[in-house]
């Protein structure tokens, strides 16, 4: 019997021939009769698509009863294998007594140590990749918990900075909660400057866990005063005498003996003490901000002054608004507070924050470096900590400012400087400036920084701001007392010896 081949793909002879007759036809017709070929071509274009869709169709279906015909074979094979693994499990039992009388082989044995070792080794690579993923995971898990972290803390800010949010009563208690904490802020500054802060004065912080933050500092709270109605009393109190000063101070440490104060402004409205946080958004919109800088500088002076008279070479620190520096005469008018009071240099710092300082133009620049000598630079509110000693230095700057969250708990390492903290704190001491951990509100806080060899702290740990009595800025300024004269007079001056010549003019 002859075997039937299969049939092969080649050209068929039927669309051949018609194709030729076509042409043979369709050339004469159309330089005859050209709008007659164009039909006669769209004819033939139509029936060559409709035989080869004809075609697609049949290979289609030939595919699939292909597709079905391999899947009987494939379970025909898998019926075929496991009766064969049955008849293998039968015959191995039918015979146990010759298999257990024939003893293992070299062979076998080393075969069978192989396999377990390539065993071992796999199960050894599945559970490295898996400890890899669950890594990657985490790692992914925590980047998506700080993204959540940092789209509701810009959402928040975007809140804040809607100008017609009212804001419940329950918003302004929140306010004037600050000013009540802190104990008895009017009898309290009696003396401005004690030769060492008594922690006994600050009611202990509760313990916190030092664990690592990975997301943004709170940002401002919510503005209580969102419309015109709203600010019209804070307007009035600082217009008026509604602007109070507190003081809180700078410890060093570990001694904790007060190096300096910071002047932090406050704003009584109707029996109530607001903090910046809460009156500086209605004193933005209402241009009040320079002004409010003015104001607290002269009682700063009035302050160093105090301070002078009682022999304290404390200084004090106000932080300045940054939209202060492109106010009009301004920075002329801080040259001109010390030239008043020469008694002053040095007395009075000045705080920017840092992109401030990475932002100043020439002007600004010959301004403060004019001020370089009479007034104390700091830098606060920074963005990052990477600083460049020398450039600070280069513009009389003495202190940094840096919470000590971002120390202690650091929010992402692109805030983080290069080297470790450490040779930081050590870098910017050997420049000349002394690094100043502010917001340290906990005791457990303290030995971290001390560890750091951070030299100066500030924060509710050490004191809590405390108001400037009233009298103290009214009063005129105390002059130091004079030396006491010595009890011995003083002794004769010794005899000149003159020359011969003046004797005989004198005699003459």
């Amino acid at each position: 019997m002859k075997t039937p081949q299969a049939r092969t793909i080649r050209p068929r002879g039927t669309p051949w021939i018609l194709g030729l007759i076509g042409v043979l036809v369709l050339v004469p017709l159309a330089l005859v009769a050209p709008l007659a070929a164009v039909c006669a071509v769209s004819g033939l274009g139509l029936t060559g698509g409709l035989l080869l869709w004809r075609r697609l169709s049949a290979l289609n279906t030939a595919q699939d009863i292909v597709s079905k015909e391999i899947g009987v074979l494939s379970q025909r094979l898998v019926k075929l294998e496991s009766v064969a693994a049955a008849l293998v499990q039968t015959r191995m039992q039918g015979s146990p007594a010759a298999q257990s009388s024939a003893p293992p082989s070299d062979e076998a044995m080393k075969s069978l140590d192989a396999r377990l070792a390539a065993g071992i080794e796999e199960v050894t690579a599945e559970i490295g990749i898996l400890s890899g993923i669950v890594r990657e995971l985490a790692a992914v898990v925590a980047a998506q918990d700080g993204d959540i972290d940092r789209l509701k803390a810009q959402t928040q800010a975007q809140v804040l900075t809607q100008p017609h949010a009212r804001v419940s009563p329950q918003a302004q208690q929140a306010a004037a909660r600050p000013a009540a904490s802190s104990p008895r802020p009017a009898a309290s500054a009696a003396q401005p400057e004690p030769a060492q802060t008594p922690p006994v004065m600050c009611e202990p912080a509760a313990p916190m866990r030092l664990v690592p933050r990975t997301t943004p500092p709170a940002p401002r709270q919510s503005d209580p005063f969102g419309t015109a109605a709203d600010e019209a009393p804070v307007i009035e109190a600082f217009d008026g005498a509604g602007l109070e000063v507190y003081l809180q101070p700078i410890v060093s440490l570990p001694q904790r003996k007060v190096v300096s104060y910071e002047a932090m402004p406050r704003l009584k409205v109707g029996g109530i003490v607001l903090t910046p946080e809460t009156f500086l958004p209605a004193l933005e919109r209402h241009g009040r901000t320079t002004a409010l800088d003015r104001r607290m500088l002269q009682q700063v002076a009035i302050i160093a002054r105090h301070l002078q008279g009682r022999g304290s070479p404390a200084s004090v620190c106000y932080s300045l608004s940054p939209q202060s520096l492109f106010e009009p005469g301004f920075l002329r008018s801080l040259g001109r507070l010390v030239s008043e009071g020469p008694e002053l240099a040095g007395r009075v710092v000045i705080a920017l924050p840092q992109a401030s300082w990475r932002s100043l133009d020439a002007e600004q620049a010959a301004l403060l470096a004019g001020l370089r000598g009479r007034i104390g630079f700091v830098m606060d509110r920074p963005i990052d900590l990477r600083f460049d000693p020398t450039n600070l230095a280069e513009r009389g700057i003495t202190q940094v400012k840096v919470a000590a969250s971002l120390l202690l708990r650091p929010l992402n390492r692109e805030a983080m400087p290069d080297i470790a903290l450490e040779d930081l704190v050590a870098s910017l001491v050997r420049a000349g400036i002394r690094l100043v951990a502010t917001g340290v509100e906990s005791e457990i806080e303290v030995p971290d920084l001390i560890d750091l060899d951070v030299p100066l702290a500030q924060g509710g740990a050490f004191a809590a701001p405390r108001a400037v009595r009233a009298e103290v800025l009214t009063a005129p300024p105390e002059t130091a007392p004079p030396p006491p004269p010595s009890p011995d007079p003083p002794p004769n001056p010794p005899p000149q010896r003159r020359p011969f010549r003046d004797f005989l003019r004198r005699a003459g």
